[in-house]
């Protein structure tokens, strides 16, 4: 189908219907806020060698009805707050090199993070509805755009979380086809704002240096020093990638490494705004440098993990893609 309106659609079964292009918040055949290029980086080389399947953070965060935890997919207020949010200032980071392709889904409330009321089964069966779309978006995509091209994982928070079962199941271990099929398509994968647990995958490892391909980079940001109460109970047992470093071990990285950072302006960068180091499972980094920052208190960086990063994380995907090609 068609592109045919901006934000007035709805699925008669409630799925989304991915052959609809209003079903894909960014989509390489249609104009939307991840072709969006920062003003200072326009006359950038750039090109389309790779595919990059970015998955969302949560923006479902206002208060949900009873039984109403997963998102309607074609939700037109919800869908604008994703394109001008995370599509914007975080899909933009993968634009430079690849055709950007960003699904909607049906994600979880935000709700369902925190509420310690709601059993297990209850969440996992919420989850389980957003991951199903993503999973069938993925596959769409496989088979009619693709053709053969190299494929960059990319996503934050919910859709860190996302990300890591759809890495487990199409390009983890070598027994399944499709993970024979599809595992040396993929170039890496920015696993952020959510735990990659050391145990979790078989064959897929960490990324050790700025190069290395058919890998996964993985960070979470905070304050130095700061351990959020609900992540003590993790002690560690993360993998993590220093975005200034591409390094997993614990050397101190100073700002002066960092290429470049977009924060409230879209159309500005500021360079040099944060260092970075690896401990407790977590990326920590010293307060950032930016004007007005002295009225910047917070010590959880989640919004961050990718806009404090940008530019480095557009070196580094052209790094990863020219060994790939050479390989």
């Amino acid at each position: 189908m068609a592109y045919t309106s901006q934000y007035s659609f709805k699925s008669e079964s409630g799925r989304p219907d991915y052959s609809d292009l209003n079903y894909w918040a960014a989509h390489p055949w249609k104009k939307d806020p991840s072709d969006s290029i920062p003003g200072r980086l326009l006359n950038e080389d750039r090109d389309s060698v790779a595919d990059v399947f970015f998955l969302h953070p949560t923006s479902y965060t206002q208060k949900s009805g009873p039984g109403k935890k997963n998102a309607d997919a074609d939700d037109s207020y919800l869908n604008a707050k994703t394109d001008y949010s995370s599509i914007l200032y975080q899909a933009s980071a993968f634009n430079q090199h690849a055709r950007v392709f960003a699904p909607r889904y049906r994600q979880a409330n935000i709700d369902v993070f925190f509420n310690k009321a709601m059993k297990p089964e209850e969440a996992d069966s919420i989850f389980e509805i957003a991951y199903s779309d993503i999973k069938e978006a993925f596959e769409y995509y496989l088979l009619h755009w693709n053709k053969n091209r190299p494929i960059i994982i990319a996503a934050h928070s919910q859709g860190g979380r996302m990300a890591n079962r759809l890495l487990k199941e199409f390009f983890d271990g070598s027994a399944e086809p499709v993970q024979k099929t599809y595992k040396n398509k993929l170039v890496v994968a920015y696993v952020l704002g959510w735990p990659v647990p050391k145990e979790y995958f078989t064959t897929l490892q960490m990324c050790i240096d700025s190069v290395q391909t058919n890998c996964i980079c993985s960070w979470r940001t905070f304050r130095k020093n700061y351990i959020p109460p609900y992540l003590k109970k993790e002690k560690g047992n993360s993998f993590v990638t220093n975005p200034l470093t591409w390094t997993t071990g614990p050397v101190h990285a100073q700002r002066q490494l960092n290429s470049g950072s977009v924060l409230y302006k879209f159309n500005k960068l500021y360079k040099h705004t944060t260092d970075a180091q690896i401990n407790h499972g977590l990326l920590w980094i010293r307060k950032p440098k930016f004007p007005w920052s002295f009225l910047y208190f917070t010590k959880n960086y989640h919004a961050g993990d990718i806009n404090l990063f940008y530019v480095n994380i557009r070196e580094n995907i052209q790094q990863r893609l020219r060994h790939f090609e050479k390989q």
